[in-house]
C-alpha cells in the first residue's frame, strides 16, 4: 500500500501522483487533504499517513509539502517510520558514490534512502520539483529495495533501539 498525504502546498502534485501511481498499478490510499484549503495544516494529514505506515510493515507513504521539511519532521515522530526528504535532482560534486562507484544519477540520494536507510516515507518538496521529476523520483524510490547488507541492517536496528528507549 502507498499512502499519500499533503496540505494545500502539495495538493495539486499529490493528485497527479495519485493518478500516476494508480496507472502504474499501485494500491493507493489518500490520507488527505481531499480538497484545496489554503488554511489547512500539514500535521493533520501527514500524521494520518505516518500512523498507517507505523502500523503497516509493508506500507510506504509519499508525503508532500511546500519544502517537505515539516512534513518529514511530523512523520519521523512515529515509531517504525523513517522519512527521507527530497527536494529535487542534483548531480554530485564528484560523480563517484561512497563505495567508489561512478554515478551521475540525479536521484542517487533517493536510491540510498531505501537501500541503506530502509526509508518507508518519502517527503517531497512540491515547490522544488516538476511533475515529471516527482514521477521519476517516486518510481526510483518505490523500485529500490533494502540492500540487506549487514552494516545497513545494523544501523537501522540501532534506530529502532533508540525508538524503543524513548
Amino acid at each position: 500500500m502507498v499512502y499519500l498525504a499533503t496540505d494545500h502546498a502539495g495538493f495539486e502534485l499529490k493528485e497527479k501522483v495519485k493518478e500516476f501511481l494508480q496507472k502504474e498499478g499501485y494500491e493507493v490510499e489518500d490520507c488527505g487533504a481531499f480538497e484545496f484549503d489554503k488554511n489547512d495544516d500539514y500535521p493533520d494529514f501527514i500524521s494520518v499517513a505516518a500512523k498507517k505506515v507505523s502500523q503497516d510493515p509493508q506500507g510506504v507513504a509519499i508525503i508532500f509539502g511546500n519544502s517537505g521539511q515539516g512534513e518529514a519532521m511530523v512523520a519521523n515522530k512515529y515509531k517504525n517510520v523513517r522519512a527521507a526528504l527530497f527536494y529535487g535532482p542534483v548531480l554530485p560534486v564528484k560523480a563517484v558514490d561512497a563505495s567508489g562507484r561512478e554515478s551521475a544519477d540525479p536521484f542517487e540520494m533517493v536510491r540510498l534512502t531505501r537501500e541503506h536507510n530502509h526509508a518507508n516515507v518519502l517527503s517531497l518538496g512540491a515547490s522544488f520539483l516538476t511533475e515529471q521529476q516527482a514521477f521519476d523520483v517516486i518510481k526510483k524510490w518505490l523500485n529500490t529495495k533494502s540492500s540487506g547488507e549487514e552494516r545497513h541492517v545494523r544501523r537501522v536496528n540501532k534506530i529502532k533501539q533508540i525508538e524503543e528507549n524513548l
